[in-house]
């Protein structure tokens, strides 16, 4: 089990397009990828479960990835959140 802290630098959080995003980055792995945000833990292959975390801009999160390509799942996604999830 790997896990980083990021920020969340898009302006309106995480809405629909990135949050879509974020699920399409993360359905690329096998790995059991979740991610911790205040007291709730979100499913990031999940649209409903990541909008559901109402997460905003400057919000830090947790990803959290457990399986054979966690590594690289960890990283994936870290870049992708800094690189602003496609906005």
């Amino acid at each position: 089990m790997v896990s980083r802290k990021v920020t969340i630098k898009n302006p309106t959080g995480l809405h629909l397009r990135p949050a879509g995003n974020l699920c399409k980055e993360a359905m690329k792995f096998r790995s059991l990828i979740t991610f911790n945000f205040k007291d709730n833990t979100a499913n990031a292959k999940s649209v409903l479960s990541v909008l559901g975390a109402c997460v905003k801009c400057g919000d830090e999160v947790e990803f959290v990835c457990e399986g054979e390509d966690e590594v690289e799942a960890l990283q994936s996604l870290i870049d992708a959140v800094e690189n602003g999830l496609g906005e």
